[in-house]
């Protein structure tokens, strides 16, 4: 459907764009993208998706609001305390583009509900923040055949990678489950932190719709914010990967 005068104010700086525009947009509009954690990474992600007029945005979280949130998590405000986090970013976002559809998900990620949920979407964001997560989300990705973007944060640092299963190295093939820390005590992050790595995040899905520019695949990037350094890390599929070998 061709964009009306409204949209094409909105979106106005990507139709110049011409890895974009207006057909670009109108493919926009019609994507849709699963952005599981609607926390630190999954506000900027999520926020920056609706603004780019990624038509249906399905937010997938559990928890509620809390003030500890509040530090580094953009998507919710002191209004939102006590609320599901999918309805205060439902929310925040109708504030910014009521056009955009927002599915909540207010559950966490699981091995049953997964093929159901990830079938409705074209590109996943993991935006949660611990292991247990991270690897179901990968095998889960990895069964659908679904493309997915993985970040994570802690202290200072950052990292993020895209994987298109069966064709790039996947989460599983960099980490090992035997291997991954324990949940402890929060560590940070700073505040700013998620924006910058979300950011980028966000960045990969909207390339991956429109199917533009170099991806972030066989390859970690990894964020120093102290240092204000990026570091790009080639990375391999492992043959012994029992998610994608």
């Amino acid at each position: 459907m061709p964009l009306n005068d409204s949209q094409s104010l909105r979106y106005a700086r990507h139709l110049v764009l011409p890895e974009i525009g207006e057909k670009g947009q109108e493919k926009l509009l019609r994507s849709k993208v699963l952005v599981i954690g609607a926390g630190g990474l999954g506000s900027p992600v999520a926020f920056y998706l609706a603004a780019a007029g990624v038509g249906t945005i399905g937010i997938m979280d559990g928890d509620t609001v809390d003030l500890s949130n509040l530090q580094r998590q953009i998507l919710h405000t002191t209004a939102s305390l006590g609320m599901k986090k999918t309805d205060s970013a439902r929310e925040r976002i109708a504030a910014l583009d009521p056009s955009i559809n927002i599915v909540p998900h207010p559950e966490r990620f699981t091995a049953a509900n997964a093929p159901g949920i990830l079938s409705g979407y074209e590109f996943v964001i993991d935006a949660t923040d611990n292991f247990d997560s991270k690897f179901l989300i990968a095998l889960e990705c990895h069964k659908a055949g679904k493309p997915y973007s993985h970040a994570g944060i802690r202290n200072f640092h950052g990292q993020t990678m895209t994987v298109v299963p069966g064709q790039t190295a996947c989460y599983r093939c960099l980490f090992h489950e035997d291997g991954a820390p324990k949940s402890g005590l929060p560590q940070g992050p700073l505040g700013a932190l998620p924006g910058v790595i979300g950011s980028i995040q966000a960045i990969e899905a909207i390339k991956h719709l429109l199917s533009i520019g170099t991806p972030l695949t066989d390859a970690l990037l990894t964020f120093d914010a102290l240092a204000m350094s990026f570091r790009k890390v080639p990375v391999r599929r492992d043959p012994e990967c029992p998610f994608c070998s």
